[in-house]
């Protein structure tokens, strides 16, 4: 049933307009993908490219969520609508869910199976100087027999992830305040914990950006220092691409909360952006477990 069924009353269903912002973002995450693929394999305009993408994607989704934002303060939105709202955002984190399962799935059968079948009887005759043993750091033997891996030193836990870890879960017990605020009507305690929050969430890019850094120039640890290499920073670089999201997230949230949007019983934008930041930090207490211990 349309908006225009009922007027001036909530409608069943709300049913929007054939849109274009779906093939629009569609087009951004192209050149985003495209240009990131190139850009890794030493061709510079992949980096224009990457850039392009990265603004269309922004400006639609920010153009999309001001639509919705639009028609919500408008009263167009049910509770059928926030029902499936909630719906959407369950499938949408555990889509995420997923897609870090596979790639700590890559990590589990490189350390469990794929580095332990090279070191045996059968492959001694491949690499006969190889030694099966995780991390991947001997030059020469377990690294890179065959010499194309230039030898690394592996990212301790000890201080940078540490210090990440316990800004993340410091974000969370803030983020968990400010819902409670938010809750209790108490909406200007609620605005200072969710900008306490975002700090945070910035501080953790910060310090992850000057860890890349470290790896780099420091310990010769990259990308393409092997299996060890491919994995540390797949798995923390789209981490960090979610908490560059996530925080994208709250500050907007945080925006709305200033502009009176939300009200103790209705703000399931806040409750959803909540659920995904929990959901980063989980995701962390994992990689920081198995990529930096282990």
């Amino acid at each position: 049933m349309s908006a225009n069924a009922h007027p001036g009353s909530t409608p069943y269903y709300f049913v929007p307009a054939p849109s274009k912002y779906p093939v629009l973002v569609a087009t951004g995450m192209f050149f985003v993908i495209l240009g990131a693929g190139q850009w890794i394999n030493g061709h510079g305009w992949g980096a224009y490219s990457l850039l392009l993408g990265l603004v269309i994607w922004l400006s639609v989704m920010f153009q999309w969520f001001s639509t919705a934002i639009a028609e919500d303060r408008s009263g167009l939105y049910s509770p059928r609508v926030d029902a499936s709202f909630r719906w959407s955002m369950s499938w949408f984190i555990f889509s995420e869910v997923m897609f870090f399962a596979a790639f700590f799935g890559a990590l589990y059968w490189a350390r469990v199976h794929s580095v332990p079948m090279l070191g045996n009887l059968d492959h001694q005759l491949l690499w006969p100087d190889f030694k099966a043993a995780w991390p991947t750091v001997l030059a020469g033997s377990t690294a890179s027999p065959a010499g194309t891996v230039e030898p690394f030193v592996t990212m301790g836990p000890w201080p940078l992830p540490t210090i990440n870890t316990a800004l993340l879960l410091t974000s969370g017990v803030t983020l968990t305040i400010a819902h409670h605020a938010l809750i209790a009507n108490q909406r200007s305690k609620c605005i200072a914990w969710m900008w306490i929050t975002v700090l945070l969430g910035l501080t953790f890019l910060g310090v992850q950006a000057y860890e890349y850094i470290h790896a780099y120039n420091d310990l010769n640890l990259k990308l393409s220092s092997g299996v060890f290499g491919s994995t540390f920073f797949m798995l923390t670089g789209f981490h960090g691409f979610h908490v560059f999201v996530g925080m994208l997230m709250l500050t907007f949230i945080t925006l709305r909360l200033m502009k009176g949007h939300f009200t103790p019983e209705s703000h399931f934008g806040f409750e959803g952006a909540a659920w995904y930041w929990h959901f980063v930090d989980v995701v962390w207490l994992g990689l920081y477990f198995l990529v930096y211990w282990l």
